[in-house]
């Protein structure tokens, strides 16, 4: 076919994301001249936080840190739009997951415009919890036991599901079963790549620190598939519809959570109590809208909060 490499080398590419189920991306520019610009949310579209006045965490050593310094430093992804996305010329994050990260500001005392956003590769999550470098992150980050016993998680706030990315004209690959002897690629440190290794080790897994890298491989016939979350590979085929397509059966079920330290027990209890309050205020919603849900597909219902106790 050519694949139309000129137009397709997607360098840095990062698509808009989708929920299957909940979001469809409707339009996306693929950055060609001509293409329509990616959309965004309206002005005024997204949620004002009301900063908790006088709020007090005393036994977080987290939070007393975040005082002195006068804000909180938060762990993010860069390269998902809607989700966590960085905007190369400005700097600025935007998404679902930045408006998290925002919610949980303004509950613990924090003006949100404050926040300083660090972006933190899957792979490096852990560390960076563990070594002070963050507060707190928020970036597609599945709860899941074994990473319970390195780091703490307040939520889930949202649910997502394991899928694969493939090239349009890919015969034969309908779902994981398939992946023996090809070559899948997901994001060093990931769930969705630990799941392929352990569950489907006949698949060649390969990593890379981001998503877009495994997206451009696929286009350029170096592996047969992207694995990770629903929410993100919908994205990527809707930035290069004629030559990527998404299989559509989930083969897992991805509860995010707000990473913390792993002693950090009245953080997470504070974060759990924040994500409540603001489903229940409208503010999830009104977030969602302004991002995820400019697919035009209502906000599914919040999970559970998860309130596990200290241990």
């Amino acid at each position: 076919m050519g694949r139309r490499l000129s137009a397709l080398a997607l360098t840095g590419l990062t698509g808009v994301v989708a929920l299957t189920g909940a979001v469809v991306l409707l339009a996306a520019g693929c950055g060609k001249e001509g293409s329509p610009p990616v959309k965004g949310p309206k002005p005024g579209a997204l949620p004002v936080y009301h900063v908790a006045q006088g709020f007090r965490l005393p036994d977080s050593a987290t939070w007393r840190a975040a005082e002195r310094r006068g804000h909180l430093v938060v762990g993010v992804k860069e390269d998902q739009p809607y989700l966590g996305q960085k905007d190369p010329a400005t700097g600025v994050y935007a998404g679902f997951d930045i408006e998290i990260a925002r919610m949980m500001s303004a509950s613990l005392g924090f003006d949100p415009k404050t926040l300083a956003f660090r972006t933190i590769a899957s792979a490096n999550r852990e560390t960076a919890l563990q070594n002070g470098q963050i507060d707190y992150y928020v970036g597609t980050y599945t709860i899941n036991a074994l990473r319970k016993k390195q780091v703490g998680f307040a939520g889930p706030y949202f649910i997502a599901g394991q899928d694969l990315l493939i090239r349009r004209d890919e015969k034969g690959i309908d779902g994981p079963q398939d992946l023996a002897g090809k070559r899948v690629c997901s994001a060093a440190g990931s769930t969705p790549l630990q799941r392929i290794e352990k569950d489907y080790p006949k698949a060649h897994a390969v990593a890379y620190d981001t998503y877009s890298i495994c997206v451009d491989n696929l286009l350029s016939l170096q592996v047969d598939a992207v694995t990770t979350d629903n929410t993100i590979l919908l994205g990527y085929a809707a930035k290069a519809p004629e030559e990527l397509k998404v299989v559509g059966r989930l083969f897992s079920q991805e509860p995010y959570g707000i990473g913390v330290p792993h002693s950090e027990t009245a953080l997470r209890f504070a974060l759990d109590d924040a994500i409540v309050a603001h489903e229940k205020n409208g503010d999830w919603k009104k977030a969602y809208d302004a991002t995820l849900g400019l697919s035009g597909v209502p906000a599914p219902q919040p999970p559970a909060v998860d309130r596990y106790p200290a241990g």
